[in-house]
């Protein structure tokens, strides 16, 4: 069970919903990991506060220029789509920030001056958080390339019965990376315009990778209900709906579970569960 947690804004309770779905599911005997791909400003580790005891490095292949076998044809520069290595002259300059490690510069050197060293750019640390078994990436400050990261702690992931995947905000390549192969999409909004508009986008992108999704409505007792009248116009699940609890605001303030602090609030995430797991049904056995 490959359940991704997205959201089209921040803001919309979506960590909330990933870390306290790992939890309820974790007590109800199921095996369970989180995974914080949201490596630019990963936050679940705030909540379930893991004991950390790996970390392993990311790194992407840069290219290095051999300057005595080089000929300078500029063949290197003319397939990099990033200008992250440039003929000029009778100097090749490389630009290891602007480079995606696609290999394509070695490739297309005729007289294999490039070779290829790794360039670290972030780090994905395991951990345990109770039963929950916890992975989490980290992008180096001032990096602009998150996927290989997001990539790397996918990777990572553990062998258990539910994989609860906190995926970016947005509808950008880091949160197409995090949602790849999932089973299953939970979008989180709020009913309030900005929410609605975001959500269209979102589940536009999911509609476009082909995944099965629902929604989950945080505050759902504030704004408005055109986001319900836009979900069943597209007949489009809503799986839960959460109450503007202030106790739930006070809990996550203090980075403390919702279940914990609101434990009335178990049954709701049971119930999340249930209704993943039956709408989960029909495309793990192959009917419409």
């Amino acid at each position: 069970m490959r359940i991704a947690i997205a959201s089209g804004k921040g803001g919309t309770g979506k960590t909330t919903l990933a870390t306290n779905l790992a939890v309820a599911v974790s007590r109800q005997g199921r095996s369970a990991a989180y995974l914080d791909c949201d490596v630019e400003e990963p936050n679940g580790h705030l909540f379930l506060k893991p004991a950390l005891a790996e970390r392993t490095p990311v790194a992407i292949p840069v290219p290095r220029v051999i300057e005595q076998a080089c000929e300078q044809c500029g063949q290197c520069g003319a397939i990099c789509q990033y200008s992250a290595i440039v003929c000029l002259g009778q100097k090749v300059l490389v630009y290891p920030e602007l480079c995606h490690g696609c290999g394509g510069c070695a490739l297309a050197c005729p007289c294999q001056a490039i070779i290829e060293v790794p360039r670290e750019i972030g780090v994905v640390e395991r951990g345990q958080a109770g039963p929950v078994q916890f992975v989490h990436g980290l992008l180096n400050v001032g990096e602009a390339q998150s996927p290989p990261v997001i990539k790397a702690v996918r990777a990572a992931a553990p062998d258990v019965d539910w994989l609860v995947i906190d995926a970016p905000p947005g509808t950008s390549c880091p949160v197409i990376t995090a949602v790849l192969n999932s089973d299953f999409v939970v979008l989180v909004t709020e009913p309030t315009p900005f929410g609605l508009n975001d959500l269209i986008l979102a589940v536009e992108t999911v509609r476009q990778l082909e995944l099965p999704f629902g929604v989950v409505i945080n505050r759902a007792d504030v704004g408005d209900g055109r986001v319900v009248d836009y979900c069943a116009a597209e007949q489009i699940p809503v799986l839960l709906e959460i109450p503007d609890d202030r106790r739930i605001a006070e809990a996550y303030s203090r980075g403390e579970l919702v279940i914990d602090a609101v434990p009335e609030t178990q049954a709701a995430f049971e119930q999340l569960q249930a209704r993943l797991e039956e709408s989960l049904l029909p495309h793990r056995t192959g009917e419409p």
